[in-house]
């Protein structure tokens, strides 16, 4: 019953193609030294993408903010951010930082510079503003997955209930309560923490009316709002269920209960991974059937855990076999959809090492190794529990034929059909079947060394099920591969790979203000061939400082090349060289010395990507 489950972990949550906007361009490039000022700065993405009221952050050459017009799309393109610069702009480095939100709701940021007439002879450390508060984003993650395992608990709950039909559901009810009370308020707490998420804010920005009235117009907003809707809808539900009296109305509610999970699992796919990139239909119809598929699964299995722990467990030689055939529904439902997500989020196989996302992927897939090994060993058990059940199948075909046209026995309504009633036909049967009493306990034994082998096991998987979960709602914040393979594609010809800033810390120990500061390492254009570096030293008072000596050399370990000394020469004010010859493509290491007297000096390793 459960040996699928493994394919429910390592196709669930799979994030479809584009599932994050990646930059595709820049307007001035990236590192460009402009003749003249620039009347606008354009962004263009792979997807499209929502404005925020501070999406544009420009900063001049003296470190201070540039005045700039209110962020739009450019002639009409919602894969596009525009604002607009003063009409004159003074010579020197620019810096733009942009923050904008993706069509699936994650916010996304970066920044850029760009140059008038000459670029800045030196430049301090420009703070761009926050990229993300780090309590926000956790309170907003930990809302995210809180809200997922409640929906799948209370989905798989509510259908264990009315497809498995235990005879005693009272186990399931207090934990159907806790999850609709849990999904309620990581949805209210979603709902308070978009746009402080959104903007990279402090959870204090929570309770801005202003911030809260922009966040219910936006998609993400009224989808959560939709997902409240559905919520009281689900109340009434329940509490109606609960109070079912016969059979007949198993149809009725077995509809209703389909249409509410999947207009909450519509909440969902309308506001995330599959409302944007290629074949949106087919994506959001995969997805609604993705997380019912899974909801069924996963609250199933909590669900046949409370009630081998709960229930007398007379019924359960039906009950499990019912849920195993649910089960195995369920992980086609998820093979099907799961591959399709897959293969519109990871786009290569190549891409399983060498991005972030193809890695948590493969860390998914340690998780499912371990639900290998105990789905074997709950399927064992789950065959000896539904044994008897299919002996007692059995018996009731194989009865003795009576001759055509006999008699049929007496028979008092309520009493057994064979003669001597109840009580006479069980003494006969003991006294018929020598040694069967004596053979009871040892069986009844067997079966309940089965159930608490199957709990065991059950448990485990239902811990490890949580642990991938966690894992895939990490992936699901995570820039598919695809995404990332067609920016970079897709990247306008001619542009210039980035020019390559690095702030490098030295502590000499000298105990001088020249004994410890920064370097500002600008690496230029930072690709195969000749490029130029400058360096400018600031002591611990952030002032320029004049040292000895400043050298830099650069060594490409997976290739075994270098090092390559820079020879830097002072320039008056800086240290830099134009002629710094790195021949290939790669990850290199720069390593920058700093010697401040004849006796102090320190080296420190970065970093540095060239491209090709």
């Amino acid at each position: 019953m459960l040996l699928g489950t493994v394919l429910v972990l390592l196709l669930a949550g799979a994030a479809p193609a584009s599932a994050h906007a990646a930059l595709r361009g820049t307007d001035p490039d990236d590192g460009s030294v402009l003749k003249q000022a620039p009347r606008h700065v354009t962004l263009t993405f792979t997807e499209s993408v929502g404005l925020l009221a501070d999406s544009f952050r420009v900063f001049g050459p003296d470190q201070r903010r540039v005045h700039t017009d209110e962020a739009t799309h450019a002639d009409g393109r919602s894969d596009t951010a525009r604002v607009g610069l003063p009409g004159k702009l003074a010579q020197g480095t620019y810096t733009v930082a942009w923050r904008v939100v993706s069509a699936d709701s994650h916010p996304v940021s970066g920044a850029f510079s760009f140059s008038v007439g000459k670029r800045s002879a030196t430049t301090g450390q420009i703070d761009t503003g926050p990229a993300e508060d780090p309590l926000t984003g956790g309170l907003h993650d930990a809302a995210r997955y809180l809200a997922y395992l409640a929906a799948a608990l209370l989905v798989g709950l509510a259908a264990f209930a009315l497809l498995c039909r235990p005879a005693d559901p009272s186990p399931l009810r207090r934990p159907l309560v806790a999850a609709w009370w849990t999904l309620l308020g990581s949805t209210v707490v979603l709902l308070l923490l978009r746009a402080p998420y959104e903007a990279g804010t402090g959870p204090a920005d929570a309770f801005d009316a202003a911030a809260l009235g922009r966040t219910l117009t936006g998609r993400p907003g009224e989808a959560l709002l939709a997902r409240l809707v559905v919520l009281l809808l689900t109340a009434v539900f329940l509490i109606r269920l609960s109070r079912r009296r016969g059979p007949e109305e198993r149809p009725a509610a077995l509809a209703i209960g389909t249409a509410l999970a999947a207009a909450l699992a519509l909440t969902w796919a309308a506001a995330e991974h599959a409302s944007t990139g290629i074949q949106v239909p087919l994506a959001m119809t995969s997805s609604v059937l993705h997380l019912l598929a899974t909801g069924v699964w996963l609250g199933g299995l909590v669900a046949l855990l409370l009630t081998l722990r709960r229930s007398a467990g007379d019924d359960l030689p039906e009950v499990v076999p019912r849920f195993s055939r649910i089960a195995f529904a369920s992980v086609i439902v998820l093979a099907v959809t799961g591959l399709y997500q897959s293969w519109r989020g990871l786009g290569s196989l190549s891409a399983l090492t060498g991005t972030s996302y193809g890695r948590l992927l493969l860390a998914k897939l340690a998780g499912v190794a371990v639900l290998l090994l105990v789905a074997g060993y709950s399927r064992r058990w789950t065959r000896r529990i539904a044994a008897p059940a299919a002996v007692t199948r059995a018996a009731v075909h194989e009865r003795v034929p009576q001759p055509v046209g006999a008699p049929a026995p007496p028979q008092e309504p309520g009493l057994s059909q064979e003669p001597g009633g109840p009580q006479e036909t069980e003494e006969r049967r003991e006294s018929e079947t020598p040694g069967a009493a004596a053979e009871e306990p040892s069986a009844s034994g067997a079966d309940r060394d089965a159930r608490r082998l199957l709990r065991r096991s059950v448990l485990v998987e239902v811990v490890v099920a949580a642990v991938v979960l966690m894992i895939t709602t990490v992936l699901t914040g995570t820039l598919p591969a695809r995404a990332q393979a067609e920016a970079a594609q897709q990247a306008p010809a001619g542009t210039l790979p980035p020019t390559t800033q690095a702030t490098v810390p030295y502590d000499t120990g000298g105990g001088t203000l020249t004994g410890r500061g920064t370097v500002q390492v600008t690496l230029d254009p930072a690709r195969v061939g000749e490029n130029g570096i400058q360096a400018v030293v600031y002591g611990s008072d952030t002032g320029l400082v004049v040292v000895p000596e400043v050298r830099i050399t650069f060594t490409l370990p997976s290739r075994k090349v270098g090092p390559i000394d820079a020879e830097l020469t002072d320039q008056g004010g800086y240290w830099g060289t134009n002629s710094v010859n790195l021949p290939l493509a790669g990850n290199w290491t720069m390593k920058t010395t700093v010697r401040v007297s004849d006796v102090d000096q320190v080296s420190v390793e970065r970093k540095v990507r060239i491209a090709p």
